[in-house]
């Protein structure tokens, strides 16, 4: 049973302090007596009691609305939307506000607002409900849409969404800008972007060479926070450009701004940690002490005769993710970064390593800080196609929420297209899952178990467009 509401009644005193907390044990019992009292008694909706599966169900939140005396106002729960696995789809329900308390102080508002609230908090990115036709136009003031219709209890309801642009959001801070910031090197040519057919790819093959080069610069945020594991992620990330790419790894260069010897000491104990984990030679760099504002890059050769495209998807591939799910959130970057790397065997960073240059799949995108939807459809704008992912084949680590793991960095995660049934992804313990389709939709969509459809990502993801190879129909 979804959402069935309530804000309407006669006016009366009410306290004019009020706060909206998580239940504790006491205030969900005089919640669930309000609830019996309006949906119960003065509605007539149910028979004796409305409590239902989802009061059982030990994920489910309740938020109540508290006077300043303590007294329990109204509330409302929020909860998964399927048994099993926590897929990101949570419904809000039997929203009510007790009779002494209502048209007093937004009260009912408040309690969907925290709801949105709370709901965004903990990674959700579809959040629903369904709600009296009464109380629709309240809903569509507070941001949410309508999409359906369902009877509850006998009664018509609509079905509404509170729409969540986690994802597109992320895209848009990260990657939409580039096109307007590089596209001048990705017009065809000699100075084109990569070279023609490898358009924003994750590295460059040097051109008469089988050299790949990669190179990544490290966020001054995460220098300044943790340096030793700046360090170790400029090795990292460059490796995984070039394991996009299907290279093996030759060589590094780096350049390190530090304010002192001690902060680059810090810097390179963590690069050089990560070069030996991966074996790759660090050949040389610069660095500079005195500077104000520290920084790292990073560059990264490898060599393969085989270069991966990110742009070599075509309409009906099938869409794998490969990622590292062991781990845990690296301290101080809860729910943007998984650390699964820095606990690795070095034979086990090798094998993953090599994983696309192995499986030689048609396309290959390693998950960069887009997250793995974003990175999608970076894959999908660049082989002029769209994607549809399947949320519920998406494999996740314990401990992260999807809404989390769909847009953080997941130290490994790479991303590969291929026909249906060819995925020959072997990454040592990684995990590798067919996820989704490449279709001739524009754009990404999430879709559910029932099998609804949301947008996630528009057409445009980097604005740089197709690569050339995907004009002319032929891999690069």
């Amino acid at each position: 049973m979804l959402d069935v509401t309530v804000l309407s009644g006669t006016r009366t005193a009410v306290p004019t302090t009020w706060s909206i907390v998580r239940a504790d044990a006491a205030q969900a019992a005089a919640y669930r007596r309000i609830r019996r009292d309006v949906f119960v008694d003065e509605q007539e909706l149910f028979r004796g009691d409305d409590r239902d599966a989802v009061d059982d169900d030990s994920r489910t939140i309740v938020l109540v609305a508290v006077g300043s005396d303590g007294t329990v106002l109204g509330g409302v729960r929020l909860s998964p939307a399927v048994a099993g696995r926590d897929i990101g789809w949570w419904t809000g329900s039997r929203l009510a506000v007790a009779r002494g308390a209502r048209r007093a102080g937004g009260i009912g508002p408040a309690l969907v607002r925290e709801a949105c609230a709370t709901a965004l908090a903990i990674g959700v990115l579809r959040f629903e409900a369904t709600v009296q036709r009464a109380n629709v136009d309240l809903f569509r003031r507070l941001g949410w849409i309508e999409w359906g219709t369902q009877i509850v209890a006998g009664v018509d309801h609509a079905r509404m969404r509170w729409p969540i642009d986690r994802i597109a959001a992320l895209v848009a801070a990260t990657k939409t800008p580039l096109g307007d910031t590089i596209g001048m090197f990705a017009a065809d040519g000699p100075s084109a972007l990569g070279g023609a057919g490898f358009i924003g790819d994750d590295g460059a093959p040097v051109p008469g060479t089988e050299v790949i080069a990669a190179c990544d610069a490290i966020l001054p945020a995460l220098l300044m926070r943790d340096p030793e594991w700046a360090g170790w992620c400029g090795v990292l990330v460059n490796v995984n450009d070039l394991t996009a790419m299907g290279a093996l790894p030759s060589g590094l260069l780096n350049a390190v701004a530090a304010p002192t010897a001690s902060f680059a000491r810090r810097v390179l104990n963590g690069l050089r940690s990560a070069a030996i984990a991966w074996d790759v030679p660090v050949l040389g760099g610069h660095t500079q002490m005195g500077s104000a504002a520290p920084a790292l890059t990073v560059t990264a050769l490898g060599r393969t005769a085989h270069p991966v495209p990110g742009g070599g998807g075509r309409p009906g591939h099938e869409l794998s993710l490969t990622a590292d799910l062991r781990g845990r959130w690296r301290r101080g970057f809860e729910g943007r970064q998984w650390d699964s790397t820095s606990t690795s065997a070095g034979t086990e960073l090798r094998a993953m390593a090599r994983s696309v240059h192995d499986a030689r799949p048609e396309a290959a995108k390693d998950v960069s800080m887009a997250g793995i939807v974003g990175t999608a459809a970076m894959l999908a704008e660049a082989s002029g196609v769209g994607a549809t992912i399947d949320v519920a084949g998406i494999p996740v680590p314990d401990g992260a929420a999807m809404g989390d793991w769909l847009t953080c960095f997941p130290g490994f995660g790479m991303l590969t297209a291929d026909a249906p049934g060819r995925s020959r992804m072997h990454a040592g313990p990684a995990h590798t899952a067919a996820i989704g389709r490449l279709d001739s939709r524009a754009g990404v969509r999430l879709r559910w178990p029932d099998g609804v459809e949301t947008d996630a990502v528009g057409s445009t993801a980097t604005g740089l467009g197709p690569t050339a190879a995907t004009i002319s129909g032929a891999r690069a």
